[in-house]
């Protein structure tokens, strides 16, 4: 079984319209409310193409009982656990001439809310995988994701992490089975800019030397990298189409890969799943439809 763990969950109020005044007043010309958040996102991807998961994660008050009810709506199983203050956080995404997020804060998460998490995770078993990612919320130390990996050493999980700066250091050295950072992260990450192939080649290569096997590195509009554990590289550009959200395209490009391994067991193929997931959300207005994903896989195919 996949879990997912999103520390800091949402709702994400998308708002669309053809311009957005700035102190003005502006009045929507379409609007949903979606389940947010990059475990989350994660885990709706892997219910479009047809892999089961468990979100993870801590939900408060009726934000967070309205974020379960939307995902048991759409058949994915959750086990969050409920603190007892705050709310679980807003986002507002405005899609208009350009996107702009307002993104909420969070209820604080205090250390008896980790313990608690930490708890939980030692159900899972030999053969699992464990998706970690998103930022880490106000309360959480930045090395959670390493204290939630070391707990597993030895029971055959294996871990997917999607995160930046302290979080992603801390997580290193517990051999995460997958990294995806962006471009940005990675140059953050490694406090140098990476303009072209042979810099990113040597970015990923740090981190695999750092304990990640496999490094997924995406890459907007050009694709993305994978730098694999058995030391090759694999370069996919991304296909032609008109970009509506990149909110979650990264999320989706983590899913497909896992979707593409568990099904293939080859590198090569689950890197075209992700970059398909990935530019399938980018096309549409939210997590991309399952059949969307599968079109762009047999159109990426050799």
């Amino acid at each position: 079984m996949i879990y997912t763990v999103t520390l800091n969950p949402a709702l994400d109020y998308v708002v669309s319209m053809e311009q957005f005044a700035l102190g003005g007043l502006n009045r929507a010309d379409r609007e949903t409310i979606l389940p947010g958040g990059k475990g989350i996102n994660v885990s709706m991807v892997l219910k479009e193409l047809g892999v089961e998961s468990v979100a993870l994660g801590f939900i408060a008050g009726f934000t967070g009982k309205a974020l379960e009810s939307a995902l048991e709506e759409r058949g994915i199983e959750t086990s969050f656990l409920t603190l007892a203050r705050g709310c679980t956080r807003i986002n507002v995404k405005i899609k208009a001439e350009a996107e702009s997020e307002l993104n909420g804060k969070g209820p604080q998460v205090e250390e008896e809310g980790v313990k608690r998490l930490e708890e939980q995770l030692k159900g899972l078993k030999d053969g699992d995988i464990l998706v970690l990612s998103g930022s880490v919320p106000a309360g959480v130390p930045a090395e959670i994701y390493g204290r939630l990996m070391s707990g597993l050493e030895g029971k055959g999980v294996e871990t997917v992490v999607d995160t930046s700066g302290e979080a992603l250091r801390a997580a290193l050295p517990y051999r995460p089975f997958l990294v995806k950072p962006n471009r940005q992260e990675l140059e953050q990450f490694l406090g140098r800019t990476l303009p072209d192939e042979e810099g990113l080649r040597w970015g990923a290569e740090v981190l695999r030397r750092m304990g990640a096997r496999n490094v997924l590195i995406s890459l907007a509009g050009e694709g993305s990298l994978l730098a694999d554990e058995t030391g090759a590289f694999h370069r996919r550009s991304a296909p032609a189409g008109t970009v509506r959200n990149s909110v979650g395209a990264g999320d989706a490009m983590v899913a497909g890969f896992l979707a593409g391994w568990l099904r293939e067991k080859d590198y090569e193929k689950a890197h075209l799943w992700g970059v398909a997931a990935g530019s399938a959300t980018a096309f549409s207005t939210g997590t991309a439809a399952g059949a969307e994903i599968y079109r762009l896989i047999n159109k990426m195919c050799p």
